[in-house]
């Protein structure tokens, strides 16, 4: 029978052992959450450009897709 010793430094590797896995959880969460957050940015940034695009008055430099079309439509 395991001293009472024995048996509180097995429950006392158990935790160390879930407080590890849940520092690795938590740093890969972490990562998660940075690179949504990166790519939220980045969409809003792609949003906000093409609002400014949308508002601004169309430049003769800019081409019209309807010009493109090809002969048979």
């Amino acid at each position: 029978m395991p001293s009472l010793e024995e048996k509180l430094g097995e429950r006392l590797t158990e935790l160390e052992i879930k407080a590890s896995f849940t520092e690795d959880l938590l740093d890969k969460l972490d990562q998660t959450v940075i690179r949504q957050q990166t790519q939220i940015n980045a969409l809003i940034s792609e949003i906000l450009h093409l609002r400014q695009q949308l508002s601004n008055p169309q430049n003769e430099s800019q081409r019209n897709l309807r010009d493109e079309l090809p002969p048979h439509y």
